[in-house]
């Protein structure tokens, strides 16, 4: 059984057991988070769209880690203008622990 979750303005499969790299999420880690909306489940059927109203993906914060180093340059012709800087993006490394197509009410 897989899903696809939206976070951080992306769009990523995941599976029970599986790590992934998510923007930071602001929580401690160890720390159980909770992802909606779930936009795809495909399990013993392929669930989308009004089916998934209740769905969602449960995972733990199991620690942070850093992209690559990206080096940019600003350059203005003509007026001796120029600045380098650099910039790495921060993720949370997430650990997928189940997921979850309705709510407790409907099952």
């Amino acid at each position: 059984m897989y899903a696809v979750i939206a976070t951080g303005g992306k769009q990523t499969r995941v599976a029970p057991g599986d790590t992934i790299e998510v923007e930071l999420l602001g929580v401690d880690e160890g720390t159980d988070v909770t992802f909606r909306p779930v936009l795809v489940v495909d399990g013993d059927s392929v669930l989308a769209g009004a089916d998934l109203a209740g769905a969602s993906v449960a995972g733990r914060v199991v620690g942070r880690s850093k992209g690559p180093k990206i080096d940019g340059m600003k350059y203005k012709n003509k007026t001796n203008s120029r600045r380098r800087f650099g910039h790495r993006q921060h993720y949370d490394r997430v650990e997928i622990t189940g997921i979850s197509t309705s709510d407790e009410k409907q099952g």
